[in-house]
């Protein structure tokens, strides 16, 4: 049996995803550059941002799916000034690049790469750093899909958590569709076998909802009471900063039921 090589695959939306490919009976390899103690997959050592190992995974390998990025935004749940100005292209760039050449090489069928809704009209760097590599992926002479998806619940709660000291609380009174980790995981698994390629329908979450909403459902949920301040953004400023609906596949779970599943499974996320 021919295996999937998942990128990203230690992170939040590529555990999920592992999870729904073992689940359906594939062979699953994940390049990382720790093992993790998970003996259902194989475990390639290697690091796309220097490359190495990325030629050495591609051993057997039909299908790969790239779940990796490296957002500081992300990784700290908040802004910094530096973010306005730069984004590392390390991973999403180069690792990206790297890891085309390899798939090439080793004569992989099908390349699936994550992506994110919005990276047209989005202005900060680490959009442009995703939409630098999307642009790789369609110039690669590869069988390719990329799918967007729309932010995850685990950002926001991260986001909201950072604010929770503050009595007040600043946020935008954007509306977007934020989505569950699973239910892209599960959209990315049956893309990855469908026998489609191209530009795939992006993913949402099921409900369009304001920040502002989206605050204080998730005050509710975990027994907040702090004030919140909306903070008008233009339609071109919104958009600028990821704030769009998604116009694709909607997920199933909701913010609000994911923020009780997290709640009754004790995850802090």
């Amino acid at each position: 049996m021919s295996a999937v090589l998942v990128t990203g695959g230690t992170g939040h939306l590529g555990r999920d995803l592992v999870d729904r490919l073992v689940q359906a009976g594939h062979k699953v390899r994940v390049l990382a550059r720790t093992p993790q103690p998970r003996a259902d997959v194989e475990w390639a050592v290697g690091d796309l941002a220097t490359g190495a190992g990325v030629h050495a995974a591609m051993d057997g390998v039909s299908i790969v799916i790239n779940a990796a990025t490296h957002s500081p935004i992300a990784r700290r749940g908040g802004f910094r000034p530096i973010d306005f100005f730069r984004s590392p292209p390390a991973v999403d760039v180069d690792g990206t690049a790297r890891l085309l050449a390899a798939a090439h090489d080793a004569g992989v069928q099908h390349f699936l790469h994550v992506s994110i809704v919005g990276l047209d009209d989005a202005t900060l760097p680490y959009a442009r750093v995703k939409l630098a590599g999307e642009q790789l992926v369609r110039q690669s002479p590869l069988r390719w899909s990329i799918v967007r998806a729309m932010p995850f619940y685990y950002l926001l709660e991260n986001f909201l958590a950072r604010l929770s000291w503050l009595p007040v609380w600043p946020v935008p009174k954007a509306s977007f569709n934020p989505v569950d980790t699973t239910d892209v995981a599960g959209y990315l698994a049956a893309c990855a076998f469908d026998g489609n390629a191209g530009d795939r329908a992006e993913i949402g979450g099921p409900e369009d909802l304001s920040f502002v909403m989206l605050a204080r459902e998730y005050q509710a949920a975990r027994g907040l009471r702090r004030a919140i301040l909306p903070l008008p953004l233009s339609e071109k400023s919104a958009r600028g900063m990821g704030f769009v609906v998604s116009q694709g596949v909607r997920g199933g779970r909701s913010w609000m039921d994911w923020l009780s599943r997290c709640r009754d499974d004790g995850e802090a996320s």
